[in-house]
């Protein structure tokens, strides 16, 4: 095995590549010389009802630029026949081969109410957020797994938003967020005797597109940010969170890891990767040193 592709020859999907985190772990795991599936809704055909420019195309194209073969798939992963299909699209193409399925699917900001506690949100789109967050990534690990099972091994990710018991600040995202940590457990111990490792993965503060764009600021100019929030000076990009996922597929002892909730600040001290900077950023570290005593600790692990 090439050192510096330690995952050529090796399939991966990543649902939710679109942006974010999800394009940054499907970027890394190519930069690592896996193929990679790249799916969601937004594609050069159209936007989704997100409304955002970003696409699946365009992060296949990077997943490819990166060493590794990106192949773009438009899917909404609410619709089981789309999941269905694209699977048996990736057990064709690649001979039942699937080593790597990363549950990335969110698309619940706009419907994330801040401000008011449960009795006062729109049941609505609470319910629409827990669907998107939490069943799309049910939908796509019911029909992608038994291509693991079958072959006796492989990963699963399910990316989140912290890796304690925390309260995350709104109703349904905190559903939503530490439900997906639980999916991963739940894999995890149906996986196990088929050598088959499930954890869920949390990066720290995410520069991710919309958050850039929230800031007014590029990925150039980042830093100016910190004017605004001096907790952004401690944000990691998408990058980081892609080579956590990128290490972890590379690592044969990773079922010493499955059923856990994993997090950027912890598994860069493990495998050593950086930052596309060269960086090595740790906000639970910052949290410890900064946020704590007006917010209090993390919490235990979920």
């Amino acid at each position: 095995m090439n050192d510096s592709r330690p995952l050529a020859g090796k399939v991966a999907l990543v649902a939710g590549g679109t942006r974010g985190g999800g394009r940054g772990i499907a970027v890394e795991l190519g930069a690592a010389g896996a193929t990679v599936y790249v799916t969601g809704r937004s594609s050069a055909a159209g936007r989704s009802d997100l409304d955002r420019p970003e696409t699946i195309e365009e992060s296949a194209a990077r997943v490819t630029a990166a060493g590794g073969t990106g192949i773009a798939v438009r899917t909404d992963h609410s619709d089981p026949g789309e999941v269905r299909a694209l699977v048996e699209r990736i057990a064709t193409e690649q001979d039942g081969r699937l080593d790597v399925l990363v549950n990335s699917v969110w698309g619940g900001d706009a419907l994330t109410d801040w401000a008011h506690p449960l009795w006062e949100q729109d049941l609505d789109s609470g319910l629409r957020l827990l669907r998107r967050a939490v069943e799309t990534h049910i939908v796509t690990s019911r029909f992608a797994l038994p291509l693991m099972v079958a072959r006796r091994s492989g990963l699963v990710v399910e990316v989140t938003d912290g890796n304690t018991a925390r309260y995350r600040g709104s109703f349904f995202y905190d559903v939503a967020k530490s439900t997906v940590i639980r999916l991963a457990v739940a894999q995890a111990a149906e996986l196990k005797p088929y050598g088959v490792a499930a954890v869920a993965v949390t990066p720290g503060f995410l520069r991710s597109e919309a958050m850039l764009e929230h800031f007014g600021v590029t990925e150039d100019n980042w830093r100016d940010a910190v004017a605004k929030d001096p907790h952004f000076a401690h944000s990691e990009t998408p990058a980081y969170l892609g080579r956590a996922v990128a290490a972890l597929a590379a690592d044969p002892g990773v079922m010493a890891k499955t059923g856990r909730a994993l997090a950027t600040w912890g598994l860069y001290e493990e495998y050593g990767f950086t930052d596309a900077d060269g960086t090595q950023p740790d906000f639970a570290a910052h949290w410890a040193n900064v946020l704590e005593e007006e917010y209090g600790p993390l919490g235990d692990p979920l």
